[in-house]
C-alpha cells in the first residue's frame, strides 16, 4: 500500500501529525518503537510533573500549620507515587492510541531504505512500506558526557533510571544545573535527598532572566540544596564525583545524576546521506521542510527548542504545508513560553533582559547591560514582587516571588516576561500572546483579569509601566 504521509516517531511531534493528516482524510503510517507517547509522555514531561504534583503535596501537608491545619504522622509512600506515575501515564497513552483510530500504527523501529522526490521507502521488522512524504518525529536522547567512570557506574543516574528509583537515596550530586536538574533537585530535595548541583556555567538556567534565576537560588540554599558553578566534573569513582572546585574537589554521593542536556536522534536514517544537517540536528525552514523535496522533520531531532509543545506546534505547520494550507504557517520562536517545573516555578517568554541588551550593544553599541543609564533610552524594567497579587498571598503564606516584564521604549512593544512563583505555569500563555501579536502596554492595559487570581500580577505589573 501507499501512504500519503509516513511518520518515524510517536511523540508530541509525530502523533500531533497523524492526528491532523488523518483527520483530513490521508492515509498515514506512524512507527514507534518504544510506546506512544515519546519521551515527554513515557519518560519525561509527564512522569515528572506527576511524581513533583506528589512531592507538592508532601510539601504542602509539612506546611499545613501555617493555613490553621493540622496534620499528624506526615509520610510519603514512594511506592503508591510511582504507581500513580504509571497510572497517569497508561491513561494518557491510551488516550492518544484511541485518537490515531484511522493511523496504521506499526510498533517496531523504522529505517529508511530509499528515497526519491517521488517516494519514500521504509522498513520495519522485515516488511516494507512506500509513502510519498516523510515526516522525520525520532526526538532525542540523553547526552553522555565524556567523563572518565560514568559508564557502566551502578551509581550513576540518567532522568529515566532516576524517574523509576524505588528508594529515595540520602544524598544525589546532580551533575547539570539546566532545566532537568533543576526540577530533580526539587523531586528529590523536598524528599529529604541531601543535594549538590555541580554546573559547569556561569550560573544555573543559563538561558533564563538572571533575576528569577537569583530568587530561585535563594530559595534553594534556603532548603539546604547545594549549587557548585563554574565547576566541572574531572572524573567520578564509583559514588565519588572529582571536580575542579578547589573548596569541593570531591563529593560523595548515594546517586549521581548526570543529565546535561539532550542530543537529535539520528537513528534509521542512515539512508538519506544528503539530508542537511546543522549542529547535528536535521536542518529544516520555517515550514519544517528539509533540503529534500519530500522529506520534513519536526520536534527535537530539529534541534530548535527542545520541547513539546513545541514539537506539536512544529508538527501542526509541516503537515499544514504538507496539505498546502492558506495562509501558510510560520512558527514565532520568539514567543515560545517555558516553564521549570520547580517549586516554586519559573515561567517565561521572549528575551531576557541580557538577551536584550546584547541586541542593543550590537545595534547601538551601548552596553545597556552593565550601564543601565545607557540603556534606559531603548529598553524599560518594571518587576514586582509576586505578593502584590492578592490570590498568591493567600495561597502562598511566606512566600514570595517575582514578575518581571521587559518593554521597547521607542514602540512599547512587550520584549519579555519572566516570572517565579507559583503557579506562574498557569498564566505565562497570556504573556506568551502579548509578545506573539506585538502588544504594546496601551493595549494590554485593555485586558481584564479575572480578581483574584495570581494571573492578575502580570496586569499590575504592566501597569506600573
Amino acid at each position: 500500500m501507499m501512504y500519503n504521509l509516513a511518520i518515524i516517531g510517536g511523540g508530541p511531534a509525530g502523533y500531533t501529525a497523524a492526528q491532523m493528516a488523518q483527520n483530513a482524510g490521508w492515509k498515514v503510517v506512524l512507527f514507534e518503537g518504544d510506546t506512544l507517547g515519546g519521551t515527554c509522555l513515557n519518560v519525561g514531561c509527564i512522569p515528572t510533573k506527576t511524581l513533583l504534583y506528589s512531592v507538592k503535596q508532601y510539601h504542602n501537608a509539612m506546611l499545613a500549620n501555617k493555613y490553621g491545619i493540622s496534620v499528624e504522622n506526615i509520610a510519603f509512600d514512594l511506592k503508591k507515587m510511582q504507581q500513580r506515575k504509571q497510572k497517569v501515564v497508561r491513561k494518557l497513552v491510551a488516550g492518544i492510541k484511541a485518537s490515531l483510530k484511522d493511523c496504521t500504527i506499526v510498533g517496531a523501529i523504522a529505517k529508511v531504505v530509499s528515497r526519491t522526490d517521488d517516494k519514500v521507502v521504509l522498513e520495519a521488522e522485515g516488511e516494507q512500506y512506500e509513502a510519498e512524504k516523510l515526516l522525520i518525529c525520532t526526538g532525542s536522547n540523553n547526552f553522555v558526557p565524556p567523563i572518565e567512570g560514568i559508564s557502566d557506574n551502578p551509581f550513576v543516574l540518567d532522568s529515566t533510571s532516576a524517574l523509576n528509583l524505588q528508594e529515595i537515596p540520602q544524598s544525589m550530586v546532580i551533575v547539570g544545573g539546566g532545566v532537568i536538574g533543576m526540577e530533580f533537585a526539587t523531586l528529590f530535595g523536598q524528599l529529604g535527598t541531601k543535594i549538590t548541583i555541580v554546573e559547569a556555567m556561569q550560573d544555573i538556567l543559563p538561558q533564563l532572566d538572571q533575576d528569577v534565576v537569583d530568587l530561585l537560588k535563594e530559595k534553594y540554599v534556603k532548603q539546604g540544596i547545594e549549587i557548585l558553578t563554574n565547576t566541572k566534573v574531572e572524573r567520578i569513582d564509583r559514588n565519588i564525583v572529582f571536580t575542579n572546585n578547589e573548596q569541593k574537589p570531591q563529593i560523595d554521593a548515594e546517586k549521581i545524576l548526570v543529565c546535561v542536556g539532550r542530543r537529535a536522534n539520528l537513528r534509521g536514517l542512515e539512508a538519506l546521506e544528503d539530508i542537511e544537517l546543522e549542529r547535528g540536528a536535521i536542518k529544516v525552514n520555517d515550514f519544517m521542510q528539509t533540503n529534500l523535496k519530500n522529506v520534513y522533520a519536526a520536534g527535537d531531532v530539529t534541534g530548535k527548542i527542545m520541547l513539546a509543545h513545541v514539537a506539536s506546534r512544529q508538527a501542526e505547520v509541516a503537515v499544514g504545508r504538507m496539505l498546502k494550507h492558506i495562509p501558510l504557517q510560520r512558527i514565532a520562536y520568539n514567543a515560545i513560553p517555558s516553564v521549570v517545573y520547580t517549586n516554586p516555578e519559573i515561567a517565561s517568554v521572549g528575551l531576557t533582559e541580557k538577551q536584550v541588551s546584547d541586541f542593543y550593544k550590537e545595534m547601538e553599541g551601548i552596553d545597556a547591560y552593565e550601564q543601565k543609564g545607557g540603556g534606559e533610552a531603548f529598553y524599560e524594567v518594571k518587576s514586582l514582587p509576586m505578593s502584590f497579587s492578592g490570590r498568591f498571598v493567600a495561597e502562598n503564606e511566606g512566600e514570595n516571588g517575582l514578575c518581571k516584564v521587559i518593554v521597547d521604549k521607542r514602540n512599547q512593544t512587550i520584549l519579555g516576561v519572566h516570572a517565579v512563583g507559583n503557579p506562574a505555569s498557569e498564566f505565562i500563555a497570556v504573556a506568551s500572546f502579548a509578545v506573539r501579536m506585538g502588544y504594546t502596554i496601551s493595549e494590554f492595559k485593555q485586558v481584564v483579569f479575572p480578581h483574584p487570581t495570581v494571573s492578575e500580577i502580570l496586569r499590575e505589573t504592566i501597569m506600573a509601566i
